[in-house]
């Protein structure tokens, strides 16, 4: 009896366990739409356009007086938003630690970012201002979120189920995105049987998009639980000595900060990739919108089957050396795209079929290499930093993107400045010994890693 009893609360436990792990999948599915259709296909192209619209006859739109060239607008807002989080988001992750009350403040930061994202039906005309303002908080909202949803792994996944769960989180995000991108082309490319302009076709995948992220947050609010780890006399700590006692903390772990100074390099590549491709193909390559979706769901459907297929290749190579692969064809790819032909849509496919097959696994995999190298107990404030460089929250990227454009006039010389990013992030995980790092941080290694 005592065998049966003990067998029946390991399967109940097991089976609690899944029940979070597809809760915490969801919200992959809810947010994973903002940044497909928000960040990444409509609106860089729709809000340059608007600031174009209130630009002076020289090309340029004055936010607050400064002088910004109309087209570095959007860059130089992802780049604002970053600055943004930066402040907020360990600051919530050290209360998040402190009072093991995560989930509350996972819903608070989806739903300010489910508004914002809603309230861009309204940016028309001239109101490049307004659509500024909507993306920096919807980005820093996005990123907060990310954090807490992020930091959620280490406590619904043993250490060898991560690679595995992470990858299917991805996976599912990339499903999402590409189900909403198909009604997207369609609502965009048949606007006038629905009776709508264009512009507010565009007006209206946005706005979809923040009502879909808020609708099914509420399944990973359901079922994530809550778990107090941290509460012997830190509930009294101020925020700002708390957050200056992380930082303190992670000077303690070196070979963690290693991996994540490489993490932080290698994925502000990726995300300004992501948020920039769209930019580069309407205005470099001069294609159409209906154009810029269809690669956008190319690289959606396409990463489903990379992020499983990696997370496999980890399984037999480890995280590690599977990362250091998607780098090598990362740089690859952004090298291709420097020589793409304008008005040659087949070679953007191409190019999109390259970045789907390594986006997900990439990102997946990092994720879950990070969760081994975090201390127990400090989950969300470790990746609070971790978060800061994150699905299109990095700043030095879009800002060299956009800088690099406002003094050559060039985005083929923005996009391939990018390669910087991957070869030095894939010096700098090269050199990371990960086993001792998760030794370090006091945490069980996995066989393979």
């Amino acid at each position: 009896m005592g065998i049966d009893t003990v067998r029946a609360g390991t399967a109940g436990e097991a089976a609690g366990r899944r029940r979070e792990q597809r809760g915490w999948y969801f919200y992959d599915w809810a947010c994973s739409v903002y940044s497909t259709s928000v960040l990444t296909v409509f609106l860089g192209p729709y809000l340059t356009s608007v600031a174009r619209h209130a630009a002076d006859a020289d090309g340029y739109v004055h936010p607050l007086g400064i002088p910004v060239r109309a087209g570095s607008f959007f860059a130089y807002s992802v780049s604002l938003s970053v600055i943004l989080a930066v402040v907020v988001m360990p600051l919530v992750g050290s209360a998040a630690d402190r009072t093991g009350r995560k989930k509350p403040l996972l819903g608070a930061a989806a739903y300010t970012g489910a508004a914002a994202t809603t309230g861009m039906f309204f940016l028309d005309g001239d109101r490049y201002l307004l659509g500024g303002a909507l993306l920096v908080v919807a980005n820093a909202a996005q990123s907060v979120a990310m954090m807490l949803y992020n930091s959620y792994l280490t406590q619904i996944a043993p250490p060898a189920e991560r690679d595995a769960v992470s990858s299917r989180g991805w996976a599912f995000g990339y499903a999402a995105g590409s189900l909403v991108l198909v009604a997207n082309l369609v609502l965009y490319s048949a606007h006038d049987s629905f009776g709508l302009t264009e512009t507010a076709a565009v007006r209206v995948c946005l706005a979809s998009a923040g009502l879909w992220w808020g609708v099914f947050t509420l399944v990973p609010l359901r079922r994530l639980r809550d778990r107090h780890t941290r509460v012997e006399g830190a509930a009294v700590t101020p925020g700002l000595r708390q957050l200056a006692a992380t930082l303190r903390d992670m000077r303690r772990h070196p070979l963690t900060l290693a991996f994540l100074l490489a993490y932080l390099v290698y994925n502000d590549g990726i995300q300004t990739v992501i948020s920039q491709a769209s930019v580069y193909g309407s205005e470099e390559l001069g294609l159409g919108q209906s154009t810029l979706i269809t690669a956008v769901l190319l690289v959606q459907v396409l990463a489903v089957a990379g992020a499983l297929a990696m997370g496999r290749l980890a399984r037999v190579y480890g995280a590690k050396r599977t990362i250091l692969g998607s780098l090598v064809a990362w740089t690859l790819t952004l090298g291709a795209g420097y020589f793409l032909p304008a008005g040659v849509p087949v070679w953007f496919f191409v190019l999109a079929a390259g970045i789907g097959l390594v986006l997900g696994g990439s990102q997946a995999l990092s994720r879950s290499l990070f969760s081994h190298l975090v201390p127990a107990g400090k989950e969300a404030e470790y990746f609070s930093a971790y978060e800061m460089s994150d699905r299109g929250m990095s700043w030095l990227g879009p800002l060299l993107f956009g800088v690099t454009y406002q003094l050559s006039g060039s985005y083929r010389s923005a996009i391939i400045s990018l390669v910087a990013f991957f070869v030095i992030g894939f010096a700098l995980l090269a050199r990371v010994p990960v086993r001792r790092a998760i030794e370090k941080a006091g945490n069980p290694v996995p066989d393979t890693i």
